[in-house]
């Protein structure tokens, strides 16, 4: 069986979909587009912050660093805790859920290695119930914050780091790692200060885009995931979209469609693995496509408020709760379905319900037949409606493959904006909402956002019922 992930966009074309898909002529049509997009990431590729379309090829010492590191936290710790929020937390949620046991922190000790945590909320319940299940003494934590002031994540680490210093004193810093900047911010001052083990972001790393860097590669790590076969992955799936011709570089294909959708109205992607492992793919796709493409001007300032809201979804789950609406609903929406060849394991369906052959037909047949197959049948279900849909296909889940899903996504997004012509990597509404949150808190310096807030209309009680 090969290892690289497949493409399929029959179901984008109107061949299959009449009216509502793409003809060959109108990709053709947006060849200047497209290979304007392709121009503008190859000639901008590792600059500004592009740096983690170079990561699969400029980690080897951190690489070794962080194996040997993870090696020595499986040897002297039961659980391991990630404190981070957005990419810091979505990444290393979506590896564990891959390419760990689906029931990990369930298994008898010997069968696993360390429990497993990821606090990405600052809900005071969530807290509370990580504390009751873990023993901080036997515990690693791993505190992912670039600049070392979001609130989220340095809120957590303090109440983490008091607790430390009660139960250990002055060997508490031997349960932090901190993950952050290395030149800048506070938790790199904090981490020299208090001797903790850092692992560096790359300044030219956004956290959406930050996965294959020590932010998702270390927690990977410490759960025995084969970090440099996501890498080698990456670099693999890199390598596949060296072409400016769209039917010969996926990615490209990718954006290109989806842009011309956008351009159509279908300002809606709905993402849906058919591998609960993939399930969390979905969660950390929607905010590298929402928050990327989310733009209210273009690089030359003209207001465009662009961007698809996206869906995350998960068959066959969802096929009893979503899909109805994807078939006969608006036609505003492209879904993207992921498929998986081989899963790494299957459970036959027994004989049996010989009086029941609305059951009984499934008997003899396997989960993963049942799976795939429903997963077809829901294609076609969307095809037969005329609703636009896609479908990407790994011949099974593991690092390597895992790998390529997430560059492919990555270069998709990076090509898309660029057709949009906008940043792609800044995130200005996010700080609208982290500028309010500090003035709200009175921090010093954001008086000005006070002032502003404060002179809001107040709500009326008419409108509250």
């Amino acid at each position: 069986m090969g290892q690289n992930i497949k493409f399929d966009f029959n179901n984008m074309m109107a061949k299959f979909i009449g009216s509502e898909g793409f003809t060959d002529d109108e990709i053709f049509a947006l060849g200047d587009t497209s290979k304007a997009a392709f121009d503008f990431f190859k000639a901008n590729r590792g600059t500004g912050m592009m740096g983690w379309s170079e990561l699969p090829y400029n980690q080897a010492d951190v690489v070794a660093d962080m194996i040997d590191t993870a090696d020595y936290v499986r040897s002297n710790f039961d659980n391991f805790v990630v404190l981070g929020i957005g990419g810091s937390a979505l990444g290393p949620t979506a590896a564990f859920q891959a390419l760990c046991h689906l029931r990990y922190n369930d298994l008898p000790a010997k069968k696993r290695g360390v429990k497993f945590f990821v606090e990405d909320n600052v809900d005071p319940e969530r807290m509370l119930a990580l504390l009751d299940v873990v023993d901080v003494k036997k515990t690693m934590f791993n505190v992912i914050t670039k600049s070392g002031a979001t609130s989220e994540t340095m809120s957590q680490y303090l109440i983490i780091t008091k607790i430390l210093k009660e139960k250990l004193g002055d060997k508490y810093s031997k349960n932090i790692v901190a993950t952050t900047s290395a030149e800048k911010g506070n938790l790199i001052k904090l981490a020299k200060a208090e001797g903790f083990k850092t692992f560096f972001i790359p300044d030219s790393v956004g956290g959406r885009f930050s996965e294959m860097c020590p932010v998702g590669l270390f927690p990977a790590a410490v759960l025995g995931i084969d970090i440099e076969a996501m890498l080698k992955g990456a670099e693999y799936m890199d390598k596949k979209c060296e072409s400016a011709n769209p039917f010969e570089n996926m990615a490209l294909m990718a954006a290109l469609l989806q842009f011309m959708a956008m351009k159509r109205g279908k300002n809606i992607s709905v993402m849906m693995p058919y591998a609960d492992s993939l399930k969390y793919v979905a969660d950390w796709y929607c905010q590298l496509w929402g928050e990327s493409l989310g733009k209210a001007v273009t690089l030359d300032k003209k207001t465009v408020n662009v961007g698809q809201t996206p869906v995350k979804a998960l068959g066959v789950t969802d096929q009893h709760s979503q899909v109805q609406l994807y078939t006969e609903g608006p036609f505003d929406k492209v879904l993207t379905i992921i498929g998986v060849e081989k899963f790494r394991g299957d459970v036959e369906i027994p004989e049996g319900a010989e009086e029941f052959p609305d059951v009984n037909f499934l008997c003899g047949h396997t989960m993963s037949e049942l799976i795939n197959t429903e997963r077809v049948a829901t294609e076609y279900a969307l095809t037969h409606s005329k609703h636009m849909n896609n479908t990407i296909m790994l011949p099974e889940v593991n690092a390597f493959t895992f790998g390529q899903l997430l560059m492919f996504f990555q270069l998709q997004t990076a090509y898309c904006g660029a057709m949009l012509n906008i940043d792609t990597f800044n995130q200005p509404g996010v700080e609208e909402g982290k500028n309010a949150t500090y003035a709200l808190f009175n921090r010093n310096g954001y008086e000005k956002k006070k002032e502003e807030l404060d002179s809001a209309p107040a709500k009326s009680d008419k409108y509250i019922i």
